[in-house]
């Protein structure tokens, strides 16, 4: 099975190629589901994000003039998960996490070890903080709130180095 975080094409990309090669089950949030079949990021997201730092204005353009036209492929989920499902039945000891704010339908991962996939909700290119596009930032503060309520030790952000949890100080 393979898991996306959330469905932006730098995530969710050779999906469709996995999928039909392989057979390889592919699962994400129902929030983003969308994004994959239509293959349109801006999908359920504002038309303009919350939060979008210099860095990240780069990036995009960058992105936008190295992405081809029909480059990706669109797609179907074959399953969908939510908050709290156990992913045990799948051979993998953890649990999803809804983490919506870089987008409605961001998940995480954590494993009853403590490790959390975090998808795009953190990164940590320079330092631990917020990715640099936030699509609804009451969402990202809500989601920063619930990792709270977990024991996680160290955090596998989408783009960066992991972290120890206790070294992330979010921004007010």
């Amino acid at each position: 099975m393979i898991l996306l975080t959330h469905g932006d094409f730098d995530h969710s990309g050779n999906a469709a190629y996995l999928q039909q090669k392989y057979g390889a089950k592919v699962a994400m949030h129902a929030e983003d589901a969308e994004m994959v079949k239509r293959g349109d990021q801006g999908w359920n997201r504002k038309a303009r994000a919350d939060r979008v730092t210099l860095f990240g204005k780069i990036i995009i353009f960058v992105s936008s003039q190295s992405v081809k036209p029909g480059s990706f492929h669109p797609f179907s989920p074959d399953l969908l998960v939510n908050g709290g499902d156990d992913l045990s039945e799948n051979g993998f000891d953890a649990k999803v996490l809804h983490l919506p704010g870089h987008s409605k339908g961001s998940i995480g991962i954590l494993t009853t070890g403590g490790d959390l996939f975090c998808g795009d909700l953190l990164l940590n290119m320079f330092k631990p903080e917020p990715h640099f596009m936030i699509d609804d930032m009451a969402d990202f503060h809500a989601s920063i709130e619930k990792l709270k309520t977990f024991r996680i030790k160290t955090i596998y952000p989408g783009h960066g180095k992991s972290f120890p949890m206790d070294s992330f100080h979010p921004p007010l």
